[in-house]
């Protein structure tokens, strides 16, 4: 509990008052003297902060959206908002500010946020020493995949670790790349598979394929084959956000032929971008991986960009502070045989950097 009170006690110093009993709990605090600046003693048993909360916090703060934390850490969102509403009153400060856009976090939010982080990286790590040491020496790896990869290859990764890759504990991460990247310079993930990585000196990178993504709107009477990315950008679009890669792709290669990327729907939902394309509200540009499923039942026409095509290069990275796996050649050997599956799904669209089984 030190890390939690340590928290507790700065978020104190934010608002004096919460030094006051709460009258709704039987929460009552007071300075130790030999710790003024630092602890704070509880006259009850138990703390109410508690790992849940936190999780969940950290997850709204990431989101930016109450709505998006919930699908994301698939939880109710009336459960969601509850336990947000218990941890403020229980700490006795705003921790969130609400907009019109989503959330922000206030003074204490950020607090909390950056101690909470911590905080939860510290228990994995405890978890992973002691799955570890219960294991006979089972190595314990947090690999990262985008939402498109999970559904292509997420499946076919599991089952090719868990008979090629001997005594280890393996745990999947769906987020999108940027995420996924921000992740790893955290230490909360051990590999990932993620598009467009930037060069980083905390980060080992491998360039495995190349993708070019394709246009997705809805079935109409013309069955067009292709479509120019000039045409693309007169289309009313949806798009994730501007630090999402795919996003990131168009609008370079906008740049290149002197025009701007105009977004008129700005969404971090694939499934939210492939119902308003459903529905004929707007298009988007997706990997195919994530529409295939409905481009083979004709819910959704998906065809690929030319002139010039619109390319990211996928990557696996890892972390250089920390020691080798010694399961690295496997699980790279595991990797490769996983998307040696979507680059046959992908076809022409696929253009691989390594040499695939015969």
């Amino acid at each position: 509990m030190s890390v939690v009170r340590c928290v507790a006690s700065e978020l104190r110093r934010l608002n004096p008052a919460w030094t006051r009993p709460n009258e709704h709990d039987g929460l009552t605090l007071r300075v130790l003297p030999e710790c003024r600046e630092r602890s704070v003693a509880f006259e009850r048993s138990a703390v109410a902060m508690n790992l849940r909360q936190l999780k969940y916090f950290v997850g709204i703060v990431e989101a930016g959206n109450i709505t998006r934390a919930a699908d994301a850490m698939n939880v109710a969102q009336t459960a969601l908002s509850a336990q947000l509403r218990h941890l403020e009153a229980d700490l006795g400060v705003p921790l969130l500010v609400r907009h019109s856009r989503g959330i922000e976090p206030t003074a204490a939010g950020r607090l909390l946020y950056a101690r909470g982080q911590a905080l939860l990286r510290h228990v994995e790590d405890v978890r992973r020493e002691v799955v570890s040491l219960a294991g006979d020496d089972i190595e314990a790896v947090r690999f990262g995949l985008t939402p498109a990869l999970m559904l292509a290859i997420g499946a076919d990764l599991i089952d090719l670790v868990h008979e090629t890759v001997p005594r280890i504990s393996f745990s999947l991460v769906e987020a999108m790349s940027h995420v996924l990247v921000g992740n790893m310079l955290a230490g909360d993930l051990d590999y990932a598979l993620c598009y467009d990585a930037t060069d980083q000196p905390q980060l080992a990178r491998r360039a495995l394929l190349q993708e070019d993504l394709v246009f997705v709107t809805k079935p109409g009477p013309e069955r067009r084959r292709q479509i120019r990315l000039i045409e693309v950008l007169d289309e009313t679009l949806a798009m994730p956000d501007a630090a999402d890669t795919v996003r990131v792709a168009v609008a370079r290669a906008a740049r290149d032929l002197g025009r701007d990327l105009v977004v008129a729907y700005e969404v971090r939902s694939i499934a939210a971008m492939k119902s308003l394309a459903m529905r004929g509200t707007a298009s988007c540009v997706l990997p195919l991986a994530s529409v295939s499923a409905e481009a083979r039942s004709s819910l959704l026409l998906a065809v690929p960009i030319v002139q010039p095509p619109v390319r990211r290069m996928l990557y696996l990275v890892s972390s250089n502070q920390t020691h080798a796996k010694r399961c690295d050649l496997a699980l790279m050997m595991a990797v490769e045989t996983a998307l040696g599956g979507l680059v046959a799904m992908l076809g022409r669209l696929a253009h691989p950097l390594w040499s695939l089984p015969e």
